[in-house]
């Protein structure tokens, strides 16, 4: 017994020397990733850091951290977050997010981004590189403001981004549940006062190539760009409007889309109606486009739903035989 007892003596000594030390390794490893964003010209500070979890996990809080980074123009900062991973295996953390207010800047503007027991769920490889192989990212309920106006918020939020057999690949799906598009987008597309405040479904199931997988270096460095996306299926249903959308899209090294998305409408002049409020229709295509589009969804044999095509060429887009303008540029900053 005496000989049993020295030996968990001697494990609980060995294993909380291992805690510390690994607990103290994580922590610096945090503190010089900060200091050599600071040495990049970013913004990058805390006012603490402190590790707790013992004996099972590694709890490493930042309170008040703000990162900027003056060449893309972003930036953000929260009361606190929070890293969590097991004490033996640091590649899967867990990030939480504070549920005060935080941040959220692009060069002139800001958004107040408020959420509920938001979390990512980080699967990282072994090495230096720390590539993902796996992020969850979870929220309850969420909203975006600004200048306390809401832009949109949703009862839940949740976004998967995992990697394929190609490292550079990855499935993306994509779902928030009682999604809400705000006053300021209501205005903008002049949208019926019949449709509910909320969106009854909303989510995109996706794979995308990117030019590098997932690492560190997106964060440090340069975000790695699209170069095709497979969009197996986009849903929206909003009171008795229908989209679905399908489709291939090849992407250039200035994020320029070339490919097809096919469409499925159901009510197709409402949608139609707010795309020429929210400027996305010039004035000058709105009759010759619902001409077309009358005749389109009258082939189909339902004159309210329309079955039609988005193709994306030489930077513009054409809503069937419509030109739209120029085409979005898939560029992730």
């Amino acid at each position: 017994m005496g000989r049993l007892v020295r030996i968990l003596i001697f494990i609980a000594l060995a294993w909380s020397g291992y805690w510390y030390v690994a607990g103290y390794g994580l922590r610096s490893a945090i503190v010089a990733w900060f200091s050599a964003q600071e040495a990049r010209g970013w913004q990058a500070d805390y006012a603490e850091i402190a590790t707790s979890g013992y004996p099972a996990r590694h709890q490493t809080r930042l309170t008040s951290p703000a990162l900027a980074d003056p060449a893309s123009g972003t930036a953000w900062q929260a009361e606190w977050l929070e890293l969590d991973s097991p004490a033996i295996w640091p590649g899967r953390q867990t990030m939480r997010f504070a549920e005060t207010p935080q941040r959220l800047s692009y060069l002139d503007q800001t958004a107040i981004v408020s959420a509920r027991d938001m979390q990512a769920e980080l699967h990282l490889q072994p090495g230096v590189a720390l590539a993902l192989e796996r992020m969850a990212l979870t929220s309850g309920p969420w909203s975006i403001s600004r200048e306390g106006e809401a832009l949109a918020s949703a009862g839940d939020l949740t976004l998967l981004m995992e990697q394929t057999e190609t490292p550079e690949t990855y499935r993306i799906d994509l779902e928030a549940a009682g999604f809400s598009p705000g006053e300021d987008l209501r205005r903008l597309m002049r949208s019926s006062t019949a449709l509910p405040r909320n969106f009854q479904t909303l989510k995109a199931d996706m794979t995308v190539r990117f030019d590098k997988r997932w690492d560190r270096s997106a964060l440090e460095e340069q975000r790695p760009q699209p170069v095709r996306v497979d969009l197996a299926l986009a849903e929206m249903k909003w009171g008795e409007l229908r989209l679905f959308a399908t489709g291939k899209l090849d992407v250039d090294t200035q994020g320029i889309p070339t490919g097809e998305v096919a469409l499925k409408a159901e009510n197709w002049r409402e949608m139609l109606a707010m795309a020429h409020a929210a400027g996305a229709l010039p004035d000058q295509a709105v009759d010759p486009a619902t001409k077309v589009l009358n005749l389109l969804a009258g082939l189909g044999g339902n004159p309210n739903a329309l079955d039609v095509q988005l193709n994306f060429r030489d930077g513009f887009v054409a809503l069937g035989p419509i030109p739209l303008g120029p085409a979005p540029r898939l560029i992730l900053r």
